[in-house]
């Protein structure tokens, strides 16, 4: 059900009128009114030795360009909310640095060609190339171009959309100059690299810069751990080589953020230690399995673990587990927070994904539990994730909840109603729903600040569940009483579950 679709039954229930306030993405743009700056030149980068050029000499031959052939998406007949017409389409192009390039109009009756432009980097004299995933998913045909103007037919060994990377092979009549791969962990903020790549097609193109943070997470998949570069790199250099003052490969070029269509001074790449291990099983099997687990998690704040009775925020809350997965096979439980797996400490949700999805299915593995005050430990046996699959699905436990009449919460600020037959009737909701109704909020008190929003159902409070409004008040209360700061409330909204922390109002 949609927000706005239930806030308007919510608000037929209590016989009031509810106005919904439209809200506004806005897009990033240069303004033809903006005042301009003076800035301060910066220092330029210092090479060793003065000059990167020994580096380049090394390195560049080794560097290609990958033309991709594929078929386009025929015009879209229906409302035009298709990737080709949206508004959406520039700005992921941008983002993930690939460059579209139309090819000539063909006949009417023939589905169109597009090509697609990228740089990928020889790791193996034999003709083994890496480059991104993107630059070649849904491609016809591979070509690449080598250094020294020569064209040749790529076969794809293997892919990896997770990671974002690819394998291809072609056949020289000649070793291939190469690459070594460097490592990644040992780089540090503030170290200088170089990219190379071809941008815009305009030719084999190197640029310098420094590594200008760690860590960054894109949401794009659970392996997100870029290396962010202030080195310039554009459309078309994605599947390039990062490369490190002794001309080792420590990234593969992926993404740029770019509000105005090039480099502003923001891109991501790949750390080499962790595409070095998808490329090795690649090139043995063409693909990658992934372990599963099967479960929804979201990350344990000072609040959540103040409510749970932990003396410290960190592991992955379980706000739902799958019907018949390997966890709910194994006996994990909604509340369960996860500290814990094979042996890995788990830090918060990001790690328990990662860890999970690294492990070939089949496997039997331990995880550390944290249930109702208690540190336990269980066995599961790790699924198979597909494609459309998640690992374990993180949820923002500040996002989604991301924002009366009869029982009240008034230290947190809910008007909370009991799931009546008019009520479930008028909300859609199961048969077997229970819970409490969130009526009305006030948006003085902590429970709007921490995102509860009428219309959504209270089903457990501090872990244990509630049928009744009256129920989450006695539990809301007790929570209270026994000097806790905050209370652990499980809310069900659109289908999905999260656990939302609100402290308790001071005075």
């Amino acid at each position: 059900m949609s927000d706005i679709l239930r806030r308007h039954r919510v608000a037929a229930l209590l016989g009031a009128a509810l106005i919904i306030s439209p809200f506004v993405i806005s897009f990033a743009q240069s303004a033809s009114n903006a005042v301009p700056t003076t800035q301060t030149p910066v220092a330029g980068i210092t090479a060793p030795n003065g000059s990167f050029a020994p580096i380049v000499a090394a390195d560049k031959p080794a560097v290609v360009t990958v033309t991709t052939i594929m078929k386009a998406q025929p015009a879209s007949t229906d409302d035009g909310m298709h990737l080709g017409n949206s508004p959406f389409d520039d700005y992921f192009r941008q983002f993930f640095g690939d460059q579209g390039m139309p090819a000539p109009q063909t006949p009417p009756q023939q589905a169109p060609r597009a090509e697609a432009l990228g740089s990928g980097f020889i790791v193996a004299a034999d003709g083994t190339i890496v480059t991104n995933n993107h630059v070649v998913d849904g491609a016809s045909s591979i070509k690449v171009t080598l250094d020294d103007g020569t064209e040749l037919p790529a076969k794809l060994v293997g892919r990896d959309a997770k990671n974002d990377l690819a394998v291809l092979k072609i056949k020289a009549d000649k070793p291939l100059p190469t690459v070594k791969w460097g490592d990644s962990d040992r780089l540090m903020t503030g170290d200088q690299v170089l990219a190379i790549g071809n941008p815009f097609g305009i030719g084999t193109t190197v640029t310098a810069g420094i590594v200008s943070a760690r860590g960054r997470d894109l949401h794009s998949g659970p392996f997100d751990d870029f290396i962010q570069i202030d080195a310039p790199i554009n459309h078309g250099n994605s599947g390039g080589p990062l490369v490190d003052v002794n001309g080792n490969v420590v990234g593969i070029n992926t993404a740029i953020y770019s509000p105005n269509g090039g480099s502003v001074g923001v891109g991501f790449a790949i750390p080499s230690d962790q595409a070095q291990k998808v490329v090795a099983k690649l090139m043995k099997d063409g693909s990658i399995q992934y372990g599963y687990l099967g479960v929804e998690i979201q990350p344990v704040t000072s609040d959540v673990a103040s409510a749970i009775g932990l003396d410290h925020p960190g592991g992955a809350l379980v706000s739902r587990v799958n019907d018949g997965s390997p966890a709910a096979k194994a006996g994990v439980e909604t509340g369960d927070v996860i500290t814990g797996f094979a042996g890995q400490d788990v830090k918060d949700p990001k790690d328990l994904s990662r860890a999970v999805a690294d492990v070939a299915p089949g496997a039997r593995e331990r995880l550390d539990i944290w249930r109702k005050g208690k540190a336990m430990d269980i066995s599961v046996d790790v699924g198979r994730n597909g494609d459309d699959v998640k690992t374990a699905s993180v949820t923002d436990g500040s996002g989604a909840p991301s924002a009366g009449q009869g029982n009240r919460a008034p230290a947190i600020g809910l008007g909370l109603m009991d799931i009546t037959l008019d009520v479930r009737q008028e909300m859609n909701l199961a048969a077997n729903q229970h819970g409490a109704l969130v009526a009305s909020v006030n948006p003085d008190k902590p429970a709007s600040a921490s995102g509860i929003q009428p219309g959504d159902i209270i089903v457990a409070v501090n872990q244990a569940p509630v049928k009744t409004a009256r129920q989450v008040t006695q539990a809301i209360a007790q929570a209270g009483k026994s000097g806790r700061k905050s209370v652990l409330l499980l809310v069900e909204r659109d289908g999905g579950q999260i656990y939302v922390a609100v402290p308790f109002a001071n005075g």
